[in-house]
């Protein structure tokens, strides 16, 4: 009965992707904007690195694998601080958890950009990956307990669509910095830029609060969970599935957005800013793929979602990389590439909300998606070592292929839990 009354919820919040916006409460849509823009923010500061890959390569003379492993470095304590961020937010609050880890990867961001070398550099894109993962999971919890469960897919989905505004903007400061100063000095600008997301902490103080669900749990010390058990029946089960589902869905993705700006620079040739319009055409489909699965995660569930988007991204990879194109046609294929690779990272976000209850919420949200983090870290490094032996297209298609199999199988074995009501 109570799964009724939910769905039919969803269908009397309408159908449109914008019209949940017009019925939020003050309260949601501070929440809703708060959130957009420290996505925005995250994604900047992650993008950075990957699009001065090549100029850190030639200034430092790092192997394609260890440059590969700075990635994975730093998503590996993503996953450590996404952990962290969920036992700490259902201790103390998914607000203030949300404030301490923006702040935190601010300042390493900044740190980057007086790195002195490559170890040097690693080691604080390694400590900026805590705050970076603990972002995600406070702001996912915040806004999935914030938002009434008919908008939830839709809201949380269009949030993530702030990722791809963060990576366009790090594309323009990458053309701004690379045509105004030399390749040397322009990537520790970029770096320093990625100071700014602690701004936003202002805001977070003074005017998002703590939403009521959580707010509940945290005055009742008798209604707080312990972290582990996320490890016991019932909530094993999904913890497991959640788990690795992340892993499927994030490795693809991680294997292919880091890869892509050196791929376009080493076996297509294109100059710095002659690749920025073909990441433009790419992220102007992750943008409208996010929104477009924040649309189609209420109108056709979270299930159905992960398997169309599990089926079509490995084809657009393999047409991207591998199939003997021009560039012309690569250039359009950015778009749906782009699309079909974000638009199931809008589903993540409410599915993994509405499969916890409150009081482990922000501990098993945290683990599940940020051991498909750590997981899916592997891949760009995995990458780099297959790219000395293979063409750099060929390694990225190879593991974005795996990762997307797992993501396709986990999809199959998930419940539906669209317009599900949190307890």
């Amino acid at each position: 009965m109570s799964q009724t009354i939910e769905a039919r919820n969803v269908e009397l919040a309408g159908h449109g992707l914008t019209e949940f916006y017009a019925s939020l409460n003050a309260t949601e849509r501070r929440t809703f904007w708060a959130c957009f823009a420290g996505w925005v923010l995250d994604g900047m500061d992650f993008m950075i690195y990957p699009l001065v890959i090549g100029t850190l390569i030639a200034q430092w003379h790092v192997a394609p694998a260890h440059a590969g492993f700075a990635v994975t470095a730093t998503l590996l304590a993503s996953a450590v601080g996404g952990w962290a961020a969920g036992i700490l937010s259902d201790r103390i609050g998914r607000v203030r958890t949300l404030q301490i880890t923006i702040l935190w990867f601010s300042i390493f961001s900044l740190l980057c950009a007086f790195a002195q070398d490559f170890t040097q550099l690693t080691i604080f894109r390694t400590l900026l990956g805590i705050g970076f993962g603990g972002e995600w999971t406070a702001g996912a919890v915040l806004m999935g307990e914030t938002i009434r469960a008919e908008f939830r897919g839709r809201a949380v989905g269009s949030v993530q669509s702030g990722w791809a505004v963060g990576w366009g903007i790090a594309v323009l400061l990458q053309a701004i910095f690379y045509l105004a100063l030399p390749p040397e000095e322009a990537w520790r600008w970029m770096f320093a830029f990625g100071m700014a997301p602690a701004l936003l902490i202002l805001v977070l103080r003074r005017y998002v609060p703590e939403p009521a669900i959580s707010g509940r749990a945290l005055s009742a010390d008798t209604e707080r969970g312990s972290f582990w058990e996320i490890f016991q029946p019932p909530v094993l089960k999904a913890t497991l599935l959640t788990a690795l589902l992340g892993t499927g869905a994030q490795g693809g993705y991680y294997a292919i957005t880091t890869w892509v700006p050196l791929y376009l620079k080493s076996e297509r040739h294109l100059s710095i800013i002659g690749s920025s319009g073909y990441l433009a055409v790419l992220i102007a489909g992750s943008f409208c793929g996010y929104l477009a699965g924040a649309w189609l995660s209420d109108r056709i569930g979270r299930r159905n979602l992960f398997l169309l988007f599990s089926i079509l991204s490995p084809l657009l990879v393999v047409a991207y990389l591998i199939l003997p194109i021009s560039d012309n046609l690569m250039l359009v294929l950015g778009f749906p590439l782009g699309f079909c690779a974000s638009a199931y990272y809008s589903g993540l976000g409410p599915f993994f909300t509405e499969m916890f209850p409150t009081r482990l919420r922000g501990s098993g949200q945290g683990f599940a998606y940020n051991f498909g983090r750590g997981f899916g870290a592997l891949f760009p490094t995995l990458v780099g070592i297959l790219a000395a032996k293979l063409s750099l297209g060929l390694a990225i298609a190879i593991f974005a292929l795996i990762a997307y199999g797992l993501f396709f199988i986990m999809s199959l074995l998930i419940p539906e839990t669209r317009g599900r009501a949190l307890s």
